[in-house]
């Protein structure tokens, strides 16, 4: 029986090209995802899609003569720096609810409760209040 040399003794351990190319690739398109995320967290868009479903909600749940108040304090700050007037940041027409903080964009959700709701900014501009009917 002889006993062969392995081939590969002897040689130093190296990284291929192709996997340190492979690893940066990586790295880049995992930041960039990342970054985007960061990005789109405080996002008006995400600001719309929230209080659009969380308002369907509370009047899908809600009976006639009740009255709902929702603390808007963000979304009315970024319709304020986005120049979007205050009192057209949420409409409801046909159980449909619209959250609109810029003029570009908006995000719609229906509701199926039957009732007839009305949305109304209180007086210190805070909070929008509901009234269902």
């Amino acid at each position: 029986m002889k006993l062969t040399k392995p081939k590969n003794i002897g040689k130093k351990g190296t990284i291929l090209m192709e996997n340190l190319i492979f690893i940066i690739l990586n790295l880049v398109f995992l930041s960039t995802l990342v970054l985007f995320l960061f990005l789109k967290m405080g996002s008006a868009a995400v600001l719309e899609e929230r209080y659009a479903k969380q308002i369907a909600l509370v009047i899908d749940s809600a009976k006639p003569g009740m009255t709902i108040y929702l603390n808007m304090e963000n979304a009315i700050s970024k319709a304020e720096k986005e120049n979007w007037p205050v009192g057209e940041i949420v409409t409801i027409e046909n159980n449909v609810v619209t959250v609109k903080l810029r003029e570009k964009g908006g995000y719609s959700y229906s509701f199926f409760n039957g009732v007839k709701a009305t949305p109304k900014l209180t007086e210190n501009k805070k909070e929008f209040y509901f009234f269902i009917e």
